[in-house]
This record gives structure tokens, C-alpha cells and sequence, in this order.
């Protein structure tokens, strides 16, 4: 910006780079554009002159929260990555997880920097614990060996249950096909791009230049990040063009003589007008429609794939307006109808059968423990409604001793009280009644 008169960048591509060169863009009226910094304290609120083309990671959070509780799970325990990318997104989640009644008992936090003895360590306390289901955000160069050593624990069997967040399901592309090995039947999730013939074209292209007059040159797939980065470099070409910025320069320039003296630094003259530009650009691009809200990508629809041998097996979809599906619409031109009683009721069914850790299709689960609902004697049992989400809470000494017992146990032992109540949130019989129940197999 000082000695070439740049203006406008394209990246970084970190958040902690980001966040920095954003405030630099800020000083200097220069549009930053990143592809690949998705957190989302990076908001043009705070830094009006950074722009995201690509989704913040908060877009993904009500996603997360739909998918989990579609299986009914009412407890994750998070893993992440110990930098600002990992640990921007937990914030979210615990606000999302809070409004489908999901508790986060226990968050690991990861420095990438760990030695393989210490990942075992966390590992081996996790084994300890109750829950068997996790949610890993992490990059692609921490969980190549995160996940391998998740597999000679033992962790990666039947009775878990692993899901990706996007950042890292973008990027399998990258990944070796040994660490795939070792991911197998985990759950991710990633923003859905559209094949398009432009798409096709251009993988084509992509593929003939790298290995013209190269043998044995391996390439690797296009992945969103790649495909963003093309349409950001396209966005910012079709601005400049529009705003017609040839021969402007930098105004109040220092004359100080040190290239790297930020105070040197003027005010771009264009780059409010090149800025307003980029916003209000429109157009189709590889990766899909290039829409800014607000300065930062427009959600789109999101696609819950299944790693299954080298592959990818998409298992369903889901996005704000139509929640979960096996198949994918154009949220662009379909409007869709609704209710808000389907979006907060999701169902597994909803999606395509996945193949669980440990070569399995059977759902990693939790004990479910049948509870009476009597009035009377409530200082043993007592059963009571959470006015807000409509969930029980059990309580009582026949309670705590079970809770006690379960705490010596030497290992976990996943479980949910079942309240024996009708539809209505009646007490559905006697206790002898509920016993019947094993006998008849009877789900309630």
C-alpha cells in the first residue's frame, strides 16, 4: 500500500492474519478480501473495509445444532483446535446447542503444536467420560494427525459417533488417504456447490494445464477454498472495471523514508468507491452465486456427507428455509413452505442412512432408563417440565444414588431418564406397568 499503491488484497488467508491486515485496510480505506478467514468476529461491523467471500463459520452453527438433535443427541463434547480459528466458533455453538437443549459437558482444546503423547493423553480422558459423541473444528494439518491417533485409541469403533465441522470437510481434498483410513464412517458437513457446465469446464482446463507434458503429476481436486478464491480474484477484477479506478493514487502520504512504518501509510482516494463496488457485484461464479450481505457471503444450503473408503457419500442436505432433506433444491429459485414445528422437530429419517465408526449402521446411543411420573413420594422421584424447551428433569435420592453408583463405575455408560408419561405429559401407569414394558419391547 505504501510503495506499490495497492489497492485492494486478496487474503490472507487466516484468521489471525486477518485480523490484522483488516484494521490495516481500515486505516487505509484499501479493501481486504479473504476466502478462507471464516471467523466470525471478523465482521465488517468492526472492520468495515474487510470483506469475506466465503461463509463465516457461524453459518454453519444451526446446522450443527439441526443434525445433532435429528439424532437425538442431547450431549457433544467439542474438540478444537487452540487458536482463533478454533476457538472463534465455540461461542456460537454453545448459544446454538442452548436452544435445542444440547449441553457441551467438556470442551478439549488442542494446540496444534501438541506432541503425539499429548493428544493420546487427551484422548485417553475422553474414553473416560460418558459421552461418545464429538464435534472436532480443527484445520486439515492438526487433523491428519489428530484423527490417526483417534483410530489407535480405540475411538474410532462402534458406540462413537465424530462429526467434521465445514473448514476442515472442505479440505479432505488435501488429506492423505492413509489419515482417510482412519476417519472412517465420521460425519461432515460443507457448504453445497452446484455442478455447473462452467464448473465442469474449468476442472477440465484445471486438470490439462497442471499435467500437460508432466508424467506421473498428481493434482489434487478443486475444493471450496480454491473455488472461492477464483470467484473473489473474478469479483474484484469485474469492480474494478465498474468503478473505473485507473490513475488514482493514495492521499496525506508520509514522507518518511522506511518501508515498513505503518504510520507512513495514506488513504486510498478510490477505495470507498471500489469498496461499494465490490459489495453491490453480482454474478455466478464456480463455486456458486457471489451474493455479499453485509460484506460477507450469503448462506447457502449445506451438504452432511459420510467418509465411507476413499469417498464422500452424501447422506442429506439442509438449509434455513427447507431444514433437513435427502435431496438438494435451488435455495435461490424454490420458495419453500414450511412450518416452524418441522424445522424445530428434526428427524433422522430425513437424511440417508449412514455407516457408523466400527463398519456399523447401528446409531451410536444412550442407555434410556424408564422413570415414573406419580404424584406422591416425590422426594425419591420426581419428574418436572422445563417451561421453555418442554424437556424432563428427574430428580430424587433414587436419583443421585444411581448417579453415584454410575460414577464408580470403570467405564461410561451413556444413558437418558425416559419419563412413562402419554402424549399429554400424564403419568401413563403404574410402575408395574412400566416394568411390563421391557416385556413388550415397547418404546415410549
Amino acid at each position: 500500500m505504501k510503495n506499490e499503491n495497492v489497492h485492494a488484497i486478496i487474503g490472507p488467508q487466516r484468521t489471525t492474519e486477518a485480523k490484522f491486515v483488516a484494521k490495516l485496510g481500515e486505516k487505509a480505506h484499501v479493501p481486504i478480501l479473504s476466502f478462507s478467514a471464516t471467523s466470525p468476529f471478523l465482521s465488517p461491523n468492526h472492520n468495515p473495509f474487510f470483506i469475506q467471500t466465503t461463509q463465516d463459520d457461524s453459518a454453519q452453527v444451526k446446522a450443527l445444532a439441526t443434525l445433532i438433535q435429528a439424532y437425538g443427541w442431547r450431549e457433544v463434547i467439542t474438540i478444537n483446535e487452540d487458536t482463533d480459528y478454533g476457538n472463534d466458533l465455540i461461542l456460537c455453538l454453545i448459544d446454538a446447542f442452548q436452544e435445542v437443549d444440547v449441553r457441551l459437558p467438556y470442551r478439549s482444546v488442542i494446540s496444534p503444536s501438541s506432541k503425539e503423547s499429548d493428544i493420546l493423553k487427551e484422548l485417553n480422558n475422553l474414553k473416560e467420560m460418558q459421552t461418545r459423541i464429538f464435534l472436532v473444528h480443527m484445520r486439515a494439518s492438526l487433523a491428519s494427525k489428530f484423527f490417526v491417533l483417534v483410530k489407535n485409541s480405540g475411538m474410532m469403533s462402534e458406540g462413537y459417533a465424530w462429526i467434521m465441522t465445514q473448514g476442515l470437510s472442505s479440505s479432505l481434498d488435501t488429506i492423505d488417504s492413509k489419515v482417510l483410513d482412519s476417519m472412517q464412517g465420521v460425519l461432515g458437513i460443507r457448504p453445497y456447490i452446484q455442478i455447473s457446465k462452467g464448473l465442469e469446464d474449468f476442472e477440465r482446463r484445471w486438470k490439462t494445464n497442471l499435467t500437460s507434458g508432466k508424467a506421473n503429476y498428481k493434482t489434487f481436486g478443486l475444493n471450496l477454498i480454491g473455488l472461492q478464491a477464483y470467484d473473489s480474484i473474478w469479483a474484484l477484477a469485474m469492480a474494478v472495471e465498474k468503478a473505473n479506478i485507473d490513475n488514482s493514487s493514495f492521499l496525506k502520504q508520509n514522507a518518511r523514508e522506511s518501508k515498513v512504518d505503518l504510520a507512513a501509510i495514506g488513504v486510498s482516494e478510490i477505495g470507498l468507491r471500489l469498496l461499494n463496488t465490490i459489495a453491490s457485484t453480482r454474478f455466478q461464479g464456480l463455486s456458486g452465486k457471489f451474493y455479499l450481505v453485509k460484506g460477507q457471503l450469503k448462506a447457502s444450503t449445506f451438504e452432511i456427507f459420510n467418509v465411507i473408503g476413499q469417498t464422500k457419500r452424501i447422506i442429506g442436505y439442509w438449509n434455513t428455509k427447507k431444514g433437513l432433506s435427502k435431496e438438494v433444491d435451488d435455495i435461490y429459485t424454490i420458495a419453500y413452505s414450511v412450518s416452524k414445528d418441522n424445522l424445530k422437530q428434526p428427524s433422522k429419517d430425513n437424511l440417508k442412512q449412514p455407516v457408523w465408526p466400527g463398519d456399523t449402521t447401528n446409531q451410536p446411543k444412550k442407555l434410556r432408563i424408564g422413570v415414573p411420573a406419580r404424584d406422591g413420594f416425590n422426594e425419591f422421584i420426581k419428574v418436572e417440565w422445563c417451561p421453555r424447551t418442554n424437556k424432563p428433569k428427574v430428580s430424587g435420592f433414587s436419583i443421585d444414588v444411581f448417579l453415584a453408583v454410575l460414577h464408580m463405575l470403570p467405564f461410561p455408560l451413556p444413558h437418558e431418564f425416559v419419563p412413562y408419561v402419554t402424549k399429554n405429559g400424564q403419568s401413563a401407569g403404574t410402575y408395574d406397568e412400566l416394568l411390563y414394558q421391557i416385556k413388550l419391547k415397547v418404546n415410549f
